[in-house]
């Protein structure tokens, strides 16, 4: 009891996050390697353009979004499927585990798309009323434990998920975002995605 309590104030006094001081990395790696790594791999970097990389991703955003899939807050059939038995401890766990792998980035394809999606990111559209990515993810896109990381993650990913907060598809995250996607030109959200698929 004692060695419990010593190693949950020593995890405090180092400022870890909530998620990782409770997290069984263990039981997340059986977990990823029986279902997760399909589509997202065992160290996260995703096993094709539509899946998100979680590797390097907020660990408390990715237990949330688990839960979310769970509730049925965030509608995706296959992820309804995948995340029906788990407990609110594994999901924090798979949390950890993800966020503690090394984080990966695209190389960019078109270096004048992003560069118009680096000043969105930075400055967003003043003329249309559209806010710079930075204000809410950071400079260098890395997110809060409550808003995504959205450096290096997929841009085809991105774009989709841009383009279902336009739709209100995906409405379980701050609806700030419906405002900003619905602002966006196609252009705009080719744009910042290739640019945020970049950042290290």
């Amino acid at each position: 009891m004692k060695e419990g309590f010593f190693a949950a104030s020593l995890a405090f006094a180092l400022g870890l996050p909530l998620a990782a001081q409770a997290a069984d990395l263990q039981r997340a790696e059986e977990i990823v390697g029986g279902r997760c790594f399909l589509c997202h791999g065992m160290e996260g970097e995703a096993a094709s353009a539509l899946y998100p990389r979680l590797a390097g991703q907020n660990a408390d955003y990715i237990a949330r979004q688990l839960g979310d899939f769970k509730s049925g807050r965030r509608k995706s059939e296959t992820m309804a499927g995948m995340v029906d038995e788990l407990t609110p401890e594994e999901m924090k766990s798979l949390g950890a585990f993800f966020q503690k792998k090394p984080a990966t980035r695209s190389e960019a394809g078109d270096a004048d798309l992003a560069g118009v999606g680096r000043y969105i990111f930075v400055k967003g559209n003043p003329f249309s009323g559209v806010a710079a990515c930075v204000s809410c993810h950071g400079t260098k896109g890395h997110g809060t434990p409550q808003l995504p990381r959205l450096a290096g993650q997929q841009p085809l990913y991105l774009e989709n998920q841009l383009k279902q907060f336009n739709t209100r598809e995906r409405n379980n995250d701050n609806a700030v975002m419906h405002s900003i996607a619905a602002k966006l030109t196609e252009l705009e959200v080719k744009a910042v995605s290739s640019y945020l698929s970049t950042l290290e």
